[in-house]
């Protein structure tokens, strides 16, 4: 079985933490990161309702896209919802962790898992994120010193370029220098110029990783004085990731898009709530998981046929539709983000095999739990 802190490390790959807003709570909330994990669970809401599941079913870890403690905390006994739920997942072993807008975002995340359940192709962002500054770093190491130096700074973070790693490049040459008194060379003799064989290599690296990826470059190379420089790529531009996505769809109406929904999210009081004439055609469709009306401006702006997310206020709602843009589509916060576990249940698993057991939780954790 994998330990605890292997789980979050590619749970925390796939959706890093850094990306998540800045007012959220993710990561690890409960659990020793040297414990053995053999059996996973995935919910929406770390609800006591699914902590009893989890508990009951011998869960080493639940995996949430909801924060149990968004807002600080002085204590979390048991006499309050919160602290039950903390107290049962603790009583029976079972570590917490919570992805929320670090999954929001992600490629294989909620936005795009939703997308890609009503059927959409041709994924993009509706508001792509900008990727990350990138270095370039430049060191001359003794040929046979090389490979070493190459695993080194691909263990500090360099030399990573899309779903690639250890990427670098390498030329030969000649390296002239002359030890000065003091020095104690590695090769060559103080006061006599030395030529030795070397190569140049080159690796990019995230500019969040400088320092780490400087530090292992010195502590590889062979030399009392490296030689070495770091340079600041261009700008990159926008990365795969963003919030929210749109896609293609097969034409289809209105009308048949919401039945589609209504089919591929699992079923609650709430339903699928349309504005927009049933028999318009629909061949684009923008997606948000969760509450989504802060981006109606931003889909405004897009050739989507229809915007479908969750929370949708009365007022945004109407003066979207009256300037005749998309049409709306209205679903349960709770199904629209529930699309999201069978993908990372799935990667999780494609990941680790059959070291472990996962589940998704079924139990509806909607606030809503009937109409009249």
């Amino acid at each position: 079985m994998p330990a605890l802190e292997d789980v979050v490390d590619l749970l925390h790959g796939w959706y890093p933490p850094a990306t998540a807003d800045s007012w959220d709570a993710v990561g690890l909330v409960l659990g020793h990161p040297i414990d053995q994990v053999g059996k996973v669970l995935f919910a929406v809401d770390p609800t006591i309702e699914v902590a009893r599941e989890a508990a009951g079913w011998g869960a080493d870890l639940l995996v949430v896209h909801h924060p149990l403690f968004l807002k600080p905390v002085h204590g979390f006994a048991a006499t309050t919802p919160k602290g039950r739920t903390l107290a049962t997942l603790a009583g029976a072993g079972c570590a917490l962790l919570t992805a929320h807008t670090n999954a929001d975002q992600a490629v294989a995340g909620v936005s795009e898992s939703l997308a890609l359940a009503i059927g959409l192709t041709d994924l993009e962002p509706i508001q792509a994120a900008p990727a990350a500054p990138m270095d370039k770093l430049t060191t001359y190491v003794p040929a046979a010193d090389a490979p070493a130096m190459r695993v080194a700074l691909a263990a500090a973070g360099a030399g990573r370029i899309g779903d690639y790693d250890h990427a670098s490049f390498s030329t030969p040459g000649e390296g002239r220098f002359r030890p000065l008194e003091g020095a104690n060379p590695t090769i060559g003799t103080v006061g006599e110029v030395e030529t030795v064989a070397e190569e140049r290599v080159e690796v990019v690296l995230p500019r969040s990783r400088r320092a780490s990826v400087v530090r292992a470059m010195l502590a590889a190379h062979p030399y009392e004085e490296p030689a070495f420089d770091v340079v600041e790529m261009v700008d990159p531009g926008t990365a795969p990731t963003g919030t929210g996505r749109i896609g293609d769809l097969a034409p289809t109406t209105l009308r048949r898009l919401a039945e589609t929904v209504a089919a591929a999210l699992p079923e609650t009081a709430h339903g699928v709530r349309v504005g927009g004439d049933p028999e318009r055609v629909v061949r684009r469709v923008a997606v948000c998981g969760g509450a989504g009306d802060f981006l109606l401006d931003a889909v405004a702006r897009t050739d989507a046929d229809v915007y479908l997310t969750s929370d949708l206020r009365h007022h945004p709602a109407a003066e979207f539709l009256e300037k005749g843009g998309p049409a709306l589509v209205d679903v349960a916060h709770w199904a629209a983000e529930w699309t999201w576990l069978p993908v990372v249940e799935a990667r999780l698993r494609e990941a680790l095999g059959d070291t472990l057991e996962t589940r998704v939780s079924t139990i509806c954790t909607d606030p809503w739990t009937f109409r009249s």
